[in-house]
């Protein structure tokens, strides 16, 4: 899985005009999935992205995690993050999951976070055209993998 988590002061997502998820402080989380993807990555993964002290603290230091600022997450399917570029022009896109093996890991992942944090996760339509708006704090943007754990 990789993931691009963005700490944002709000984010939505909207399908065909109609709002599907949208936050306050929190994380927007692009997610890809790949074929070799599994439940341990999703549970890795989703430690990480709900622990992560990224948020500002008394002194202006990033030692806070959602869980102290009462944050929020709005996750998006991103299967273009697997996007192979090293020939030609057009990516292609083999590397990420068919549907019927990235929707259960979404959907897992989906409800991994929202255990975590302890409130709903909101989220945009999977496969869907989706508009993504948002305000990036900081600008704080994290790149995770979970095949190169750094």
């Amino acid at each position: 899985m990789r993931a691009v988590i963005q700490r944002v002061t709000h984010a939505s997502c909207k399908v065909d005009d109609q709002i599907t998820g949208e936050i306050g402080n929190g994380f927007l989380v692009l997610l890809g999935i790949e074929d070799a993807d599994n439940q341990e990555d999703a549970e890795w993964l989703a430690q990480k992205i709900a622990n992560m002290r990224v948020f500002g603290d008394e002194n202006g230091l990033m030692n806070k995690s959602l869980a102290d600022i009462d944050g929020n997450i709005l996750l998006i399917s991103q299967f273009t993050l697997f996007a192979a570029t090293k020939k030609g022009n057009r990516p292609g896109f083999t590397r990420a999951a068919r549907p019927e093996k990235a929707i259960p890991l979404y959907e897992e992942m989906k409800r991994q976070l929202s255990q975590l944090i302890r409130k709903e996760v909101q989220c945009g339509i999977f496969g869907a055209d989706m508009k993504i708006s948002l305000l990036n704090d900081g600008p704080v943007t994290i790149v995770m993998d979970t095949k190169n754990k750094e």
